[in-house]
């Protein structure tokens, strides 16, 4: 079966199981779909499936999750780096186009989403077909339910794009006879032009109290596509579309001024309608500060609280099990250990940098900022706030209600760091990964956070990327600088504001470091660098902090460098397509649809 055809008839198959299993009909081999959309209720769980393929993302690698990808970036160091593991496969470049271990070992996102974007084909044409959308629907409820399948099919599409490039684009289930070889990639400009665009059509739908497609939750709804989530979607393709990967010379559509304009408007909309940065304050013996807070409390739809998730994974991260610390029982592994790398992107609490860059290739001297008052004999004092919510380090308090509970990743420490590949339960690089741990969360009490997919901080950031690139960092852009947007995302967390005047390039060296430490491990460094054509620079290795205790309890702390990776070639930009497919497209239209590097 060919490529398309193969997923879109899987993709047929799957929808027509999912409705005999769910809309209380028996599975003869002959469901019609007028069968379905005679009736709202049956129609209305057709239209409940079409979220189901929605990110779970978790620290485990299987087909059924989508995993985090923090260990696969220079933001950290997997425990699992020395043992036959995917992170192993991937920093040991056993990837290829037939063999890919992020999706050959995990979830493929090319089959899941093209067969997410079948269903939602498939439910946006047969509703609106009065042949077959017999039942007298509400037009608002079904104006909404078109609405949120057009959100959806963006986001399933752009969760593509950003894997692999431009891919086909169907906006119709393929026909019994289709001639594949009409078939071709759309360029990422396309692809970037249609998921725009269904996010606007579904933002052009009036909203009504009872549309869904509106700015509001529901308890019991945490999939509905609401507004927030539309524009989200368009702020993060702009930002993308006009980044040196898409846009190298800045000459296509999406130049920096457009991509400004987009995440602008966008920001505006949401903040216009209620959303907010999340600055709860939390007990002292509950949460370290607001930041930590906020990802250790699940959103809630109603937005009593929680005022800046527009959409989050629907699977809660077990930190305490597959990145925990052996000070957690039943852990499993250390897993994405922290870099020293991204340790050095925390400001000091004053907004100072401690450390402006390395005197040497492989990171070991850090070009430290005398001014900052950085001490490299202790070196964690007086930290960015954010540092202490997001990463454990030598001698933190573990348990908020005991301070007795000291973590230390010394050698020999009860966390110590290790280098034999089979301790997977210990640190690799001196270094864990605090966010979204709850510290009461263990195997008998599940209270770790869930990672948020868009929330308004992005968007803050997503302006102030396009807006310096566009006009300087100081420059009003639609009523706001990129400094401005980039200040009220460290006001959150009580940082000094970077100041004025600063060159181009001095506010995208802080950006991208503020960008790294507001949004770390939520899986946004893997794509930036790749955007950014940095990749080559960030991941061929990173390093760790080797820790001794001296006789007089005082600490030595030595920078090391880990193996060398092999998955830092410019072919990682994007994902290969399974050479499988790739054959069959060229048989059948004499086009390659291979990325490049991976022919």
């Amino acid at each position: 079966m060919k490529l398309i055809a193969k997923i879109f008839i899987l993709g047929s198959l799957a929808a027509s199981a999912a409705a005999c299993a769910d809309l209380d009909m028996d599975s003869d081999g002959r469901l019609q779909m007028k069968d379905i959309f005679s009736r709202q209720d049956r129609t209305a769980k057709m239209f409940a499936n079409l979220s189901e393929s929605l990110p779970k993302t978790t620290l485990t690698y299987g087909k059924t999750t989508t995993p985090l990808l923090a260990g696969f970036s220079d933001e950290a160091e997997d425990s699992n780096d020395g043992i036959t593991h995917v992170v192993s496969d991937w920093y040991h470049g056993r990837v290829s186009a037939t063999s890919n271990p992020l999706t050959s070992k995990c979830i493929d996102p090319w089959t899941l989403y093209f067969g997410a974007i079948y269903k939602c084909n498939n439910f946006i044409k047969n509703i609106q077909d009065p042949t077959i959308a017999t039942y007298p629907f509400d037009t608002n409820q079904k104006e909404g339910w078109i609405a949120q399948a057009k959100v959806l099919r963006a986001y399933y599409y752009w969760q593509l794009v950003k894997r692999y490039g431009g891919v086909p684009l169907a906006t119709e289930p393929y026909p019994m006879g289709y001639d594949f070889a009409n078939s071709y990639r759309a360029s990422f400009e396309e692809c970037a032009d249609f998921i725009i665009g269904q996010c606007d059509e579904a933002l052009a739908c009036p909203e009504t109290e009872n549309l869904s497609v509106g700015f509001k939750w529901v308890d019991n709804s945490r999939t509905d596509m609401t507004r927030f989530i539309a524009h989200a979607i368009k702020s993060e393709v702009a930002l993308y579309a006009a980044s040196p990967l898409n846009n190298p010379d800045n000459s296509g559509k999406y130049t920096w001024d457009k991509a400004a304009e987009i995440t602008k408007a966008a920001l505006d909309a949401c903040i216009s309608h209620g959303a907010e940065l999340f600055k709860t304050v939390p007990e002292a013996s509950s949460a370290i500060n607001a930041y930590d807070n906020y990802f250790i409390t699940r959103s809630d739809p109603s937005r009593i609280n929680d005022k800046e998730t527009f959409l989050e994974s629907g699977t809660r991260l077990k930190i305490w099990e597959y990145a925990g610390t052996p000070m957690n029982t039943a852990m499993k592994e250390a897993g994405p250990c922290p870099s020293q790398e991204l340790v050095d992107c925390y400001d000091m609490a004053d907004g100072s940098e401690p450390i402006l860059g390395y005197l040497d290739a492989d990171h070991l001297q850090p070009n430290i900022n005398a001014a900052s008052g950085y001490d490299d004999e202790n070196p964690y004092a007086n930290r960015d706030p954010r540092f202490y919510a997001s990463i454990y380090y030598n001698g933190c308090q573990r348990n908020l209600n005991d301070p007795a509970s000291l973590l230390y990743t010394h050698v020999g420490g009860n966390c110590g760091i290790s280098d034999k590949a089979t301790d997977v339960r210990f640190t690799r690089t001196g270094y864990y990964m605090r966010k979204f741990n709850n510290y009461k969360s263990n195997s008998a009490n599940a209270t770790d956070g869930f990672m948020p997919l868009f929330r308004l901080a992005e968007l803050y950031l997503n302006f102030a990327e396009a807006a310096y690139q566009s006009a300087g960092p100081d420059q009003q852009v639609g009523g706001m600088s990129a400094r401005e947007a980039v200040n009220i995302v460290r006001e959150r967390v009580g940082m000094p504001g970077l100041p004025a005047g600063l060159s181009k390039a001095d506010f995208e060296r802080r950006y991208r470091k503020e960008r790294r430490v507001e949004l770390a491990f939520e899986d946004h460094r893997y794509y930036d660098v790749r955007r950014w054509k940095i990749l080559e620079q960030t991941d061929r290795f990173v390093t760790g902090m080797k820790i001794t205790k001296n006789n007089d309890g005082t600490f030595k702390y030595q920078r090391i460098r880990l193996a060398d990776r092999k998955c830092s070639d410019a072919k990682f930009y994007l994902y290969p397509v399974n050479q499988t497919d790739v054959s069959k497209m060229l048989q059948i239209s004499g086009q390659n649809w291979q990325n490049p590097g991976w022919e």
